[in-house]
């Protein structure tokens, strides 16, 4: 498959040119010629070095992440963004990054994993950034203690170390609303949308008393580990063209 055709599927699919307004990060192919022929797609959430050295290592010809190199453009390439980038283009590997779009995708975006995961029903779309979404909104089957929820979470979260717990709001959880990566700024969403507990990788300081005060409850699960969903969609996505793929997982903890 040409590279060209490789990203052509991807934005479409992925709806990245809805995003291109929001977006700090340059979603779509970031290094590469689309003329370039893949066989070997690799997939990691991170464009750094340690997953473009492990990208390299499995052959890849592509690099799909979520979090890529280019935010607002790159005027240097020098130190770190020189070592993130000469790998690609020493063994030939191309970049695609998909940002907002893979945290609000309905079906194969961060968010939609985690609905899944805790078997949401009734989703809709969640966290309003301008015109686009960027996370999911659903019902529990069954209501179930918030701890509980966070407990799975701990268990089941690729990469996660340290989840927790503003315990707030309802004891018994019936409606979640969930932004993955840094998404503590939509709690006053998921307040209006009646929501008993709001799912996020990380929060700021605020977060605790506005949490509090909204009496709402509120998991912070990690910025990584609410993240591999998407990449690892895609991944699946790309197997179904042809492709041979490889996932690449390398946890911060954080």
């Amino acid at each position: 498959m040409e590279l060209s055709t490789f990203t052509t599927r991807l934005d479409e699919t992925l709806a990245t040119d809805a995003y291109s307004d929001v977006d700090a990060s340059a979603n779509g192919l970031q290094v590469g010629p689309p003329e370039q022929e893949l066989t070997h797609a690799a997939f990691a959430v991170d464009a750094a070095e340690a997953t473009i050295e492990a990208a390299a290592d499995a052959g890849a010809d592509v690099l799909v992440t979520h979090h890529g190199l280019s935010w607002g453009g790159i005027e240097r390439v020098t130190d770190r963004q020189y070592r993130r980038i000469a790998p690609l283009i020493t063994n030939d590997i191309a970049l695609y990054v998909s940002h907002l779009p893979l945290d609000g995708h309905q079906r194969l975006g961060n968010a939609a994993g985690i609905a899944e995961l805790l078997d949401l029903d009734d989703t809709t779309p969640f966290g309003s950034m301008g015109p686009v979404t960027i996370g999911q909104q659903g019902r529990l089957v069954e209501s179930r203690p918030v701890d509980e929820i966070a407990t799975q979470l701990e268990a089941e979260l690729e990469g996660t170390e340290n989840v927790q717990l503003f315990d707030f709001g309802p004891d018994a959880v019936e409606t979640v609303a969930i932004v993955t990566g840094s998404g503590s700024d939509w709690l006053d969403e998921a307040v209006a949308a009646d929501a008993d507990l709001l799912i996020t990788g990380e929060g700021k300081q605020k977060v605790y008393h506005q949490t509090r005060e909204a009496e709402l409850n509120v998991i912070l699960a990690g910025h990584y580990a609410t993240e591999t969903f998407g990449v690892r969609s895609v991944q699946s996505l790309v197997d179904e063209w042809g492709l041979s793929t490889s996932y690449h997982g390398h946890p911060t903890g954080l």
